[in-house]
């Protein structure tokens, strides 16, 4: 089983940043990806960005150029950087984690706001 503990979200003002962290322990083998997702009320629940093996990383169309993501293999950790800030990334922040078995497994989630 694997734990995964996330951190960092938070109130924030429009254009401004927050960085989350999210960090995987417990029968950890190998990682394969980890990935966050977000979840709007009343929307369904969206990639925002993975980070798979050789550290390539796939980002939604919405996040581009604002967000980057990127992990800490040693402490198999992953991080979602969040610039330039709009009230519509407002949402709950999930991690998740693919292992190279499979697994699949995902953190409880962390509340960013953006608001004046």
């Amino acid at each position: 089983q694997v734990q995964l503990v996330e951190s960092g979200g938070g109130l924030v003002q429009p254009g401004g940043s927050l960085r989350l962290s999210c960090a995987a322990s417990g029968n950890i083998f190998s990682i394969h990806s980890m990935s966050w997702f977000r979840q709007a009320p009343g929307k369904q629940r969206e990639l925002v960005a993975r980070i798979g093996s050789g550290d390539s990383t796939n980002y939604a169309d919405s996040v581009k150029g604002r967000f980057t993501i990127s992990r800490d293999n040693a402490k198999n950790t992953v991080y979602l950087q969040m610039n330039s800030l709009k009230p519509e990334d407002t949402a709950i922040y999930y991690c998740r984690v693919i292992l190279s078995n499979s697994y699949i497994g995902w953190g409880q989630g962390t509340q960013v706001t953006v608001s004046s």
